[in-house]
């Protein structure tokens, strides 16, 4: 691209993409996660020999319109018939096999979708959330049964999680394990080509599914993406803002890289009178204030949308083949903190211990709010604009877009924010259909592709795994229908309103799994830790002073 800007090569150790970012994940591989419990016998059910629901109309997620009444039959864990169960506006055809089912549900009027998908989590762990259980149960609460974690947590605990989840040992989505570079071994840093060759020839025999990358040297990415390549271990980078002048994202996806997660790169590579970002004297990337105040400055600073360079841009990413995974949940309070905030969802199913983190903080990760202003919210929503048009212009050109949250930092719960990104694709342009497809298929397609194996979930389809999520209501209506607390709706009889929606059944490998009963256990996390925090003030209150 004759506009689009190439640096020189950098020479040099690994960057990070920031002191504060490089502490937290020291912090967490020091104060693990605790795993999840195993999975109780009352706890999901199945899988069956035979499994049936009954009456459904059909999301296929390949973006083809709503078909329906279907019978969905599942055998184990695999779809194995769709079947033809009447004709809309008339009563469903009665006696309908097969008929020796060992369980059924009963869908008449409901929505069935693909499992959807995220592709960039964490789990969490102190002084968030110290059990694995919470985030796994909202997640599998809100129809996310495969996971892509950038990392879920350290490799050792990662790749226990992820055979346990595939034995269905634990309640939790399915985890593809992505691994930052180094992590993991005990050979030190990943400072030279060579190295970083090791470490992932190492990866790829210790339970590793893909590369988590920053905006490393060009010579060190190289290496990386080039030995994952033929080893088949899939790539998503988070290109931070201290090497993207170096690596940004056309330039890491001209070297193979397969995701870019987040916007950082992105806007880098379309800057019309500059290099770099020209971030202000005063400016200190490890305050995080500075970092995340000053990003969003950059939405008038690029060629403008619709431009030549713009165009140039986008379609050589169609033709590269990179995933563009927004995650824009992620920073939505960065427009408007108060809608985060007071979610409706914090007082019953956000942890004291997660909302503590969220609070201003200098020490904690992505809780940069000391004092956000009006300035820096109308900045971020200009920002949104532009990034909202670039999502749509790839979409529209061809591209892969995909949902996911980072859910865990700047008020982002899990679960919850995973159907808040599907909203903002909404608000992106995407037809709810296509947003269900960047959910479900969309997603499917770039785990699958790195090891060249058949699709195996992300559609509904005779042979897939039976990775399934069933609703009350119409999602392509209304998407606030997916939130686990439902959609607020007025009752013309009782002129009250009420709540409506909220997933029904999850089911994940051929395992049924009640949604509502998911978020009740989660409540019951959530008031456990109100009232352990009750008991320690009362007791604090009668504790003589110490002198």
């Amino acid at each position: 691209m004759s506009n689009i800007k190439i640096v020189p090569l950098l020479v040099g150790t690994v960057l990070l993409s920031s002191l504060a970012e490089s502490r937290m994940w020291a912090q967490e591989e020091q104060r693990q996660l605790i795993p999840a419990p195993p999975r109780r016998a009352d706890e999901g059910k199945g899988p069956f020999r035979v499994f049936v629901i009954r009456g459904v109309t059909m999301i296929d997620g390949t973006g083809a319109p709503p078909v329906g009444p279907v019978d969905i039959v599942i055998e184990g864990n695999r779809i194995a018939d769709i079947r033809n169960a009447g004709t809309p506006g008339l009563p469903l055809r009665q006696d309908r096999p097969p008929r020796n089912a060992d369980f059924e549900i009963d869908a008449t009027g409901m929505y069935l979708l693909p499992g959807f998908i995220d592709l960039h989590v964490h789990a969490g762990g102190p002084p968030k959330n110290p059990e694995a259980e919470y985030p796994y149960k909202l997640w599998l609460a809100h129809g996310v049964t495969t996971v892509r974690g950038v990392p879920l947590t350290s490799n050792d605990l990662a790749v226990r999680e992820k055979e346990r989840s595939a034995r269905n040992e634990i309640v939790a989505p399915r985890i593809y394990n992505y691994q930052r570079p180094g992590s993991g071994w005990n050979r030190g840093p990943i400072r030279t080509p060579e190295a970083a060759r090791e470490w992932v020839r190492w990866a790829a025999q210790n339970g590793v599914d893909g590369l988590k990358l920053g905006a490393h040297p060009p010579e060190i990415m190289a290496a990386l993406l080039d030995e994952a390549k033929k080893l088949g271990l899939g790539s998503t980078a988070h290109l931070a803002q201290t090497g993207v002048a170096q690596m940004n994202a056309l330039d890491a996806a001209r070297l193979g890289l397969k995701t870019v997660t987040h916007f950082y790169g992105h806007f880098e590579a379309l800057l019309k009178d500059y290099v770099v970002q020209p971030w202000p004297p005063t400016h200190n990337h490890n305050n995080e204030y500075d970092r995340f105040s000053q990003v969003a400055r950059l939405w008038d600073k690029i060629y403008p949308p619709g431009s030549p360079e713009w165009n140039e841009y986008l379609k050589e990413h169609v033709k590269l083949g990179t995933t563009f995974d927004p995650t824009m949940t992620a920073y939505a309070a960065s427009r408007d903190l108060m809608r985060m905030r007071n979610a409706d969802w914090h007082d019953q199913y956000t942890l004291p211990s997660l909302m503590d983190f969220y609070e201003a903080n200098r020490d904690n990760h992505g809780s940069y709010y000391y004092y956000w202003t009006t300035w820096d919210e109308v900045a971020w929503r200009n920002f949104y604009q532009v990034w909202f048009r670039l999502l749509n212009d790839y979409k529209r050109m061809g591209g892969r877009v995909t949902v996911s949250s980072d859910a865990g930092f700047i008020y982002n719960t899990y679960g919850f924010g995973y159907i808040h990104e599907m909203e903002l694709l909404q608000e992106a342009g995407f037809h709810p259909l296509e947003v269900i497809q960047a959910a479900t298929y969309n997603p499917a397609l770039t785990l699958h592709e790195p090891s060249g194996r058949p699709l195996q979930f992300g559609i509904v389809r005779e042979g897939m795994l039976a990775d399934l999520v069933i609703v009350d209501q119409n999602p392509l209506e209304n998407l606030k229908v997916l939130y686990g607390t439902g959609a607020l709706k007025l009752n013309d009889e009782t002129g009250k309103w009420e709540r409506v929606g909220g997933i029904k059944w999850t089911i994940k490998d051929g395992i049924a799994y009640d949604a509502r009963q998911l978020l009740a256990d989660v409540a019951a996390m959530v008031e456990k830790q109100k009232q352990e925090r009750a008991r320690l003030r009362a007791g604090a209150a009668v504790r003589p002073d110490a002198k």
